[in-house]
């Protein structure tokens, strides 16, 4: 039962750790592209359409990392936990 629940820790971490990186490499991505954007946006016309991607994407990555983290405004700090638990506890 111990290496059951050692293999369960380490599956849930490595599902964790490339959550991470699935949210840094989103963020890096932001972080290359938008600036890019922004140039060829200056350098070509008069109209700042850059602000559109830019607060897209923004948001998107915003919500990403929100996700990521666990943190969610609306239902609390393991909210999905507690929930587990209390329906595990209602069918043992």
């Amino acid at each position: 039962m111990d290496t059951l629940s050692k293999e369960t820790r380490y599956l849930r971490a490595k599902e964790k750790v490339q959550a991470e990186k699935g949210f840094y490499s989103n963020l890096t991505a932001y972080c290359i592209i938008i600036p890019m954007l922004a140039i060829f946006n200056y350098t070509t016309t008069g109209f700042v359409w850059v602000i559109f991607p830019a607060m897209g994407w923004g948001l998107g990555v915003v919500l990403h990392g929100m996700q990521v983290f666990g943190y969610n405004p609306f239902l609390g700090k393991n909210w999905e936990e507690k929930r587990l638990k209390e329906y595990m506890g209602k069918e043992g």
